[in-house]
């Protein structure tokens, strides 16, 4: 069963490049649209913020929508979501905006209409901490990190 989610249209020319929908009955992810009304240039090494005509009312704090880099455009064209993932909290109203970052060696070019993320909707817990002088349970690990359980 799909939850419903409010959506509005911020930018006309979502109406000609079509609401974000999920392509094949097993995607996890909408594909966001590029709302632009020319080509944007992202020059290697940088960051374009690029609109996607969209606006989401997710009302529950307990889901929150998390914007993702499309894996063809990142592996053809080195082009990914900029902050690693996008977080689209459940009481923000604005337009979903997209930094993409180039890590090629040459300039990209987002074309008006490109899928360019994906927008997947996750649950969220929300925690108070208790600050401690020592953790209650002992772990193996403890506080080893960074390849202290080594590569194989």
């Amino acid at each position: 069963m799909k939850r419903l989610i409010e959506a509005r249209i911020v930018n006309p020319l979502l109406e000609k490049y079509g609401v974000p929908a999920y392509k094949t009955e097993g995607s996890a992810g909408l594909d966001l649209i590029a709302c632009l009304d020319a080509p944007q240039v992202i020059g290697a090494g940088k960051n374009k913020l690029i609109g996607t005509g969209l606006s989401i009312n997710i009302q529950d704090p307990g889901l929150v929508a998390v914007v993702a880099s499309r894996s063809g455009l990142c592996l053809n064209h080195q082009i990914r979501v900029g902050q690693g993932l996008g977080i689209i909290d459940a009481d923000y109203h604005g337009e979903i905006g997209v930094i993409l970052h180039n890590d090629g060696s040459e300039d990209y070019t987002v074309q008006p209409g490109e899928r360019i993320a994906q927008l997947l909707f996750m649950p969220v817990v929300q925690v108070a901490f208790k600050l401690v002088a020592d953790f209650t349970t002992i772990t193996e690990r403890g506080d080893g990190g960074f390849g202290s359980t080594g590569k194989h």
